[in-house]
């Protein structure tokens, strides 16, 4: 079981549930970035999931304990602007600053997110030289308010979980993943036929698919002990 933590990076100050490894060696880390109704417990067993795998993880909770854009059954509350999504891609630079100092980090740090937190993660790699990797679970592609430079990616590496809704062969998808090569990255993108968004969150039953779960959480770790270790 991981801890609540106030953290300060990158000259902000932020709070996160912050899952640890078991004592050993330097181990990689990973930034897990929330979905819309903020950091909820599918989220915390996701960084513990992490830390299981060997990562320390932090999920940072960008809303202060508050609901996010949409409730749990996906009905907006309230607009997300670009100066709200530039702080929270700040806040999560600032998680990585924070991870890659703990002692215990070998240095490199990751970035994961779901929804719209996917949208965050992948854009959060071109804010901070500390993120090396960045994947996107159903990320929302492409997001009118997210700001369109790139180049920050130059020698890093992402990759894009696509549910059936919003293909790797889709707009958003297809524009995201060129924009990542031409600044000098890497972009894998993969499909799961016969989903939805949300197919990776077993806590709702009406999206949850468990054979794309366990196959894109293996490919997630598959990356990230790749590029980060």
């Amino acid at each position: 079981m991981g801890e609540m933590v106030t953290y300060h990076g990158a000259g902000n100050a932020g709070e996160g549930y912050l899952a640890r490894p078991a004592p050993g060696e330097s181990r990689p880390a990973v930034v897990v970035v929330q979905e819309w109704w903020g950091l909820v417990p599918h989220i915390t067993s996701v960084a513990d999931r992490f830390a299981e795998a060997g990562f320390a993880a932090l999920a940072v909770d960008l809303d202060r304990g508050a609901s996010a854009g949409l409730d749990r059954s996906g009905q907006e509350t309230r607009p997300v602007d670009a100066p709200e999504l530039d702080r929270a891609s700040v806040e999560i630079a600032g998680a990585a600053e924070y991870l890659a100092g703990r002692s215990g980090v070998a240095g490199k740090v990751g970035v994961v997110g779901f929804g719209a937190g996917g949208s965050l993660a992948l854009w959060s790699a071109t804010r901070s030289d500390r993120i090396v990797g960045a994947v996107g679970f159903y990320p929302v592609l492409p997001w009118d308010g997210m700001p369109t430079d790139w180049a920050g990616y130059a020698g890093k590496s992402a990759l894009i979980h696509c549910c059936a809704e919003e293909p790797s062969s889709g707009d958003g998808a297809l524009a995201t993943r060129r924009a990542i090569e031409t600044a000098g990255g890497e972009c894998q993108v993969c499909d799961y036929p016969g989903t939805v968004r949300a197919f990776f969150d077993d806590d709702r039953p009406e999206a949850y698919h468990q054979p794309a779960a366990a196959s894109a959480w293996a490919r997630t770790l598959e990356f990230f002990r790749a590029k980060l270790g």
